[in-house]
């Protein structure tokens, strides 16, 4: 039997993603901001440079396109760090460009001309700047002064060869008439990059999609360059739970980079969640990233940073893989029995373990069936028995959750030595 016999696929039902590649600079490519966005979290603590370059080790080996290095603007000890990671990239070849994120001033600007200059290779200015009604409301700005803004730091920028990515804090909120117009007067002025925001999370993947479409078929036009010269960026946040939702849906809009971070961290209820992105593009089939090391980044993101990663946090949370009900353990112990690996990692899961480095896991509980109990007592080396396994049965049922290995092994060396 074929193993496209075994599951109907709904997703793919009068659905196809497409992408003329030639409208586009370059294929979908994503932008890791654990290092920068991420550290905005509240609970979030800054690891240090060591930690940092090995973060960073693992974005370059998933082939992770871009990297926001941090904010100079910031202060020297950003600026340490910065410099010591681009020091990094360059000793040891890699391939990830390297971005830092500045506010819309010459002075952020600034630090940039001589990083640039002393590691010899381009670092992307993502310059930031608000322009929603209420963003202007509140600051009192007007857009005669934001364009001002925008063309001192974008000019200063271009003239010294420094690559612009022109940010627009909160474009989700913002009218259309100042979405273009200070767009286009940013591509004017040499910005090749634009990077559309959802900064308080607001949007829904319907919104997404006028937005980018909005952007891709009146704005870039009427700037009066081509869409394949400027590259469209995209970056949410999950104050509605819809960052991995969005940015599945700005890619099937056309965005060229998708921004988020490791486990969604970042300020308030955090960032799109980058490793999840990766998760739900590489099953759709739109990219072909080997992700066998997501899980091990995204532990060391969760060690390094010190943000929480629940139990049932999709794939990569403890209880992601593992099942204690004995109907579905079953299941799956049918299909390892079978030896097919492929049945064992979907018959109860919508994306398989094996893919990121993870593996199915049989638990013993209050829900388990004598199966469950059965294949533990194989899996970890005791012999089976009718009267072990009716014990430890008996045990489980009186549980009033899973029981840990440790619980286990207990109750069966006391079983096995009374």
């Amino acid at each position: 039997m074929q193993e496209s016999d075994l599951i109907y696929d709904w997703n793919v039902v009068d659905y196809e993603f497409e992408r003329d590649e030639a409208a586009h600079p370059h294929p979908i490519w994503f932008d890791d901001e654990t290092l920068r966005d991420g550290l905005q979290s509240p609970s979030a603590r800054n690891p240090t440079i060591e930690q940092k370059i090995e973060l960073l080790s693992y974005m370059e080996r998933l082939g992770i396109q871009k990297v926001d290095l941090g904010l100079p603007g910031a202060g020297p000890f950003h600026i340490g760090h910065i410099d010591a990671m681009l020091s990094h990239i360059v000793d040891n070849g890699y391939q990830i460009r390297p971005g830092c994120a500045v506010r819309t001033v010459v002075s952020d600007i600034e630090p940039l001309v001589d990083l640039q200059a002393k590691h010899e290779m381009q670092i992307q200015a993502s310059a930031f700047l608000g322009t929603s009604p209420i963003r202007q409301f509140a600051e009192n700005w007007t857009m005669e002064r934001i364009l001002s803004t925008a063309e001192e730091a974008v000019t200063f920028a271009v003239d010294n060869d420094i690559p612009v990515m022109f940010v627009t804090e909160d474009t989700t909120r913002s009218k259309p008439e100042d979405i273009k117009q200070v767009y286009t007067r940013a591509i004017e002025l040499g910005a090749d990059r634009i990077c559309v925001c959802d900064t308080c999370g607001h949007v829904t993947p319907n919104g997404v999609k006028q937005l980018l479409g909005f952007i891709q078929n009146e704005v870039i036009p009427d700037a009066g360059v081509s869409r394949s010269d400027i590259e469209v960026n995209w970056h949410g946040h999950q104050d509605r739970g819809l960052g991995v939702a969005n940015n599945l849906a700005a890619a099937e809009a056309g965005a060229d980079v998708i921004h988020g971070t490791a486990l969604g961290i970042g300020e308030r209820a955090g960032n799109a969640p980058l490793d999840q992105t990766l998760v739900n593009l590489s099953l759709m089939g739109v990219i072909d990233n080997d992700l066998t090391l997501l899980n091990e980044y995204m532990l060391k993101a969760h060690e390094y940073v010190e943000v929480a990663l629940p139990r049932n946090y999709p794939v990569f949370g403890d209880d992601a893989f593992e099942t204690g009900t004995g109907v579905h353990a079953s299941a799956v112990i049918k299909a390892m029995k079978k030896g097919d690996h492929w049945l064992a990692d979907r018959i109860y899961s919508g994306g398989p373990a094996g893919d990121y480095g993870l593996q199915q896991k049989i638990r013993v509980g209050h829900m388990s069936g004598r199966s469950n109990i059965v294949w533990w007592l194989k899996e970890n080396g005791y012999e089976e028995t009718d009267e072990l396994v009716a014990h430890l049965f008996e045990i489980a049922k009186n549980q009033r959750r899973l029981m840990p290995d440790e619980d286990v092994k207990a109750a069966v060396e006391e079983f096995l030595n009374a």
